[in-house]
């Protein structure tokens, strides 16, 4: 279903602080706005330009959220450039705040984007909707796709563009006329309006009036959210991993989709796990080769969780030995030999031998893994908790903490009680905890970059923090204070899972990067992906675990 609605308002009635530019910088007035009672609240990021300038937003943190019942408004402004457009936007939001009539703020909640072109570069060659090539990484224009994703991924009822030129707002090419066509990426058509930044404020009650009920974008993604765990973890079962491989990814989704088979007895998901290993059971393929990397030895923990399971398959318990001892190997510092130093490595070791160390002969496997985990912790993990990616990659990247959060997961999960390294352990997660908690997006998502607001929110890093939460909420790791980020983390990650199985925004393969703009513009995978399916799908069992 379409939702048709558009409105091109003239300018009507004018208040003069939403027609005259502001000296004020943009930062001071968009906190002057959230500090008002009410929601909007949040002061945030849709993203960051060529420049690195963000994109400030103004969010609430509902858009995921099932219980929330009022109709969902975002605000758009500065496509253009014109920084009266920022001043309007603002307007509208702080009529919404303190001036409209008490049933519009009961009915309605907002977000809002004020100055979405903040460099300017829209002058020479206008934004255009939707993106058609690349995405974050664009050399060129990467502000339409932050301000595509964001306005889509805050669910709303009522699009409302506010422009200097209005007239323009409707061209081809333009977010409006995008999304009330329905092509915001596949999640269905929404109500759209326009107003010129000279209209007054409350001109918006019209607009608001001509809206019934939710969008057809909205119910897409309230049904995504509706979506169990169980539901999720058999939808990415079944489709990951297309291509196997002895590396962590297709081993995440192996063990992870056995652990599925067990519980609800579907012996297909078995058999089909069983098939896509033989080959490496039955020596048909080599397991490390001629360039032993680190993923691949902890690709062998399928293994050592089939040689748990099973004691007499020797040939799984061979297997899990030689990516233990692969993964046993250093280099100078304690770096293994076939890692990077990277946080990479705080997972890729620990999640082979955390699993051998509980096979026969393989009592100091545990041991390894503590003290790689301390020594990394040692060079990476900053005061507030976060962990650089790498000695030289000085940027919070969110699947590097992933990494870091998984590996302690692994290591404290096989870990005894009475270990000397356990505590240490314990503190090195519960600060790491801390401080993602503190970075969790509005709408519940963790990002490319933890500690940068602008840059893109992203899946993997959402679904393995989650499970790392939920697991150490569970076992009494860290307490029950983190448990609502858990809940707004998993419904953030369920909303960016496509009903095939298909993800929205998984971060690339990614090596260490010198600068924060190496990791802004590492490329956002949209589509069928199976690191990204096998991280969401780890995600859902954590859930039904619980």
């Amino acid at each position: 279903m379409r939702c048709a609605l558009y409105v091109l308002l003239s300018a009507g009635a004018v208040i003069g602080s939403a027609a005259l530019v502001s000296a004020q910088p943009l930062e001071s007035q968009v906190a002057a706005a959230a500090a008002l009672p009410g929601e909007p609240r949040i002061v945030s990021a849709a993203g960051v330009t060529r420049r690195e300038t963000p994109l400030l937003t103004i969010e609430n943190p509902s858009a995921f959220d099932p219980a929330s019942t009022r109709l969902r408004l975002v605000i758009v402004g500065g496509l253009d450039g014109d920084a009266r457009d920022a001043d309007a936007v603002l307007a509208a939001v702080k009529w919404i705040k303190s001036t409209a009539p008490k049933a519009i703020r009961d009915r309605w909640i907002v977000s809002a984007l004020p100055m979405a072109d903040p460099d300017g570069r829209a002058r020479d060659h206008a934004l255009q909707f939707p993106p058609v090539k690349g995405f974050y990484e664009d050399t060129e224009q990467p502000e339409s796709r932050y301000v595509w994703r964001w306005t889509a991924y805050q669910a709303p009822d009522l699009l409302i563009e506010i422009r200097g030129d209005a007239a323009a707002a409707d061209a081809a090419g333009s977010l409006t006329l995008a999304f009330r066509d329905g092509h915001a990426a596949g999640l269905g058509s929404t109500a759209t309006a326009v107003m010129p930044a000279s209209a007054a404020p409350s001109a918006l009650a019209t607009v608001l009036a001509g809206v019934h009920g939710r969008s057809p974008l909205h119910e897409t993604l309230a049904k995504r959210i509706a979506r169990t765990p169980l539901d999720i973890a058999r939808l990415l079962a079944a489709r990951y991993p297309a291509a196997p491989s002895i590396s962590y990814i297709p081993a995440l989704a192996w063990i992870n989709t056995l652990k599925l088979s067990a519980i609800t007895g579907d012996a297909a998901l078995r058999a089909k796990v069983l098939a896509q290993v033989q080959p490496w059971l039955s020596g048909e393929k080599s397991l490390l080769g001629d360039r032993i990397q680190l993923t691949t030895a902890a690709g062998t923990m399928v293994f050592a969780e089939m040689a748990k399971a099973d004691g007499a398959n020797l040939s799984a318990r061979r297997l899990a030995f030689e990516g233990a001892d692969a993964a046993l190997r250093e280099k100078d510092g304690g770096v293994p030999l076939y890692g990077q130093g990277w946080t990479d490595d705080m997972f890729m070791a620990p999640a082979i031998l955390a699993r051998t160390a509980g096979l026969p002969d393989r009592p100091r496997d545990l041991d390894r893994a503590a003290q790689l985990l301390i020594a990394y912790a040692g060079r990476l993990q900053q005061t507030d908790g976060l962990f650089n990616h790498a000695t030289d990659g000085p940027a919070a990247w969110g699947r590097g903490n992933g990494f870091a959060a998984f590996g302690l997961m692994e290591t404290l999960t096989a870990m005894p009680a009475n270990h000397s390294s356990r505590q240490k352990l314990l503190e090195i997660f519960a600060k790491q905890m801390r401080g993602l908690a503190t970075w969790q997006a509005p709408d519940g998502t963790w990002r490319q970059i933890i500690d940068r607001p602008g840059s893109y929110r992203e899946e993997t890093a959402t679904a393995m923090i989650l499970t790392t939460m939920t697991r150490g909420v569970r076992l009494g790791w860290i307490d029950r204070s983190f448990a609502p980020a858990v809940e707004r983390a998993w419904r953030a990650l369920s909303a960016h899972i496509t009903e095939d199985g298909g993800l929205v925004d998984v971060c690339s393969g990614t090596g260490a990067g010198p600068t924060p703009r190496y990791y802004f513009d590492r490329p956002a995978v949209e589509g069928a992906d199976d690191r990204g399916g096998a991280m969401a799908l780890v995600a859902a069992m954590e859930r039904l675990t619980r």
